[in-house]
């Protein structure tokens, strides 16, 4: 190996957000995490969410927002069905009118 090219390789504590603490091996000396496997769903059988930069709410407001350009579209088409609907020419105006 190359000399003064590789990372230092340190003992690094990691802490989680439930207040877990433990060492591994990184290049960097603290890492922060928001889910261990004391606190994860998975590992601990609980049935929740977890909701990391509020996914849930973005979900839902991008559902809303869907539902708006769903009913801008509906007026759109029902003007077209109105639009269609009237006489376009002279001939088919005096036609309508007897």
């Amino acid at each position: 190996m190359k000399a003064n090219i590789h990372p230092k390789y340190n003992q690094a504590q990691v802490s989680c957000a439930c207040g877990n603490k433990f060492t591994i091996g990184s290049t960097q000396e603290v890492i922060r995490v928001e889910l261990c496997n004391k606190c994860h769903p998975f590992y601990t059988g609980e049935q929740r969410f977890v909701d990391a930069a509020s996914r849930i709410q973005k979900f839902q407001k991008k559902q809303q927002s869907a539902q708006g350009y769903v009913s801008k579209k509906a007026k759109k088409e029902e003007k077209k069905k109105v639009k269609s609907s009237q006489p376009r020419t002279l001939r088919e105006m005096l036609e309508s009118l007897k």
